[in-house]
């Protein structure tokens, strides 16, 4: 554990597990914030990655991994790898 860690009570986000959808791999990230989790998720494929954000909140850190997912899929579906240009 690193000095300012102890100092400041910060500690490493916990990394989800990463799901795969039609050969991308989506690791869900929500940000915490002052009204809840924001979806966010990181879509990678054959070494690029997309880091996406959305405006949606919710209150508990659970839905918003869940919703996240599945974002990250509709994006996926419509967009597919124009989503790294």
């Amino acid at each position: 554990m690193s000095i300012f860690s102890k100092l400041f009570g910060a500690s490493a986000p916990k990394q989800e597990p990463s799901e795969d959808y039609n050969g991308y791999a989506i690791t869900p990230a929500p940000v915490k914030e002052a009204q809840g989790f924001r979806i966010a998720a990181k879509i990678e494929k054959d070494g690029k990655v997309h880091d996406m954000i959305r405006a949606d909140t919710y209150s508990s850190p659970d839905a918003a991994k869940d919703a996240s997912i599945s974002k990250a899929k509709q994006v996926i579906d419509q967009m597919g790898d124009r989503l790294f240009r």
